[in-house]
């Protein structure tokens, strides 16, 4: 079910050892050490391989998330806002990922801009809580979501490219 080069990048993303979700006061700040630990160590490592593809940050409880994420198409950059709140039964129930630009722009992606995911990461983040976390549904959901979907929404016309402008 998982290729040679995920299993790589995942056997370098920290596992999580807090059971913690938001509704947890005391344990979801150690959870959110861990959350952070383990996504400083996957940015790096794809900074390390040349890979670097993606920024986050959190409201200061942990329970929203945003920042930007691209993906390299014949070398131009196409970036996309990235945002998502952490469930209640977080780590239980995975985070669902949105880039609300792309909203209705794809089959593969639910209202508000929501990334489908449910048949190949769902089951593995299932079997994997509450050992994975925010890293890994980057790693294992939105990368590879980015890997499929953007190419062909670019071949089709539906994604644009846009300069940046100099500021």
């Amino acid at each position: 079910m998982v290729d040679e080069s995920t299993r790589k990048t995942l056997s370098c993303i920290p596992l999580l050892k807090t059971k913690a979700g938001p509704r947890e006061k005391d344990l979801w700040v150690q959870r959110l050490k861990e959350e952070y630990q383990a996504l400083i160590q996957y940015v790096q490592n794809n900074k390390t391989a040349d890979n670097d593809w993606f920024r986050l940050e959190s409201n200061e409880q942990g329970t929203r998330w945003f920042g930007k994420c691209w993906y390299i198409h014949n070398l131009l950059k196409y970036e996309f806002d990235v945002e998502f709140d952490i469930p209640v039964t977080y780590p239980s129930t995975a985070p669902e990922i949105a880039l609300p630009e792309l909203d209705g722009k794809t089959a593969k992606m639910y209202r508000g801009g929501k990334i489908c995911l449910t048949d190949h990461f769902k089951p593995l983040w299932a079997r994997n809580a509450p050992k994975f976390g925010i890293a890994h549904a980057m790693a294992l959901g939105l990368g590879p979501w980015l890997a499929v979907e953007i190419p062909d929404l670019i071949e089709k016309g539906v994604i644009k490219y846009k300069e940046k402008s100099e500021g």
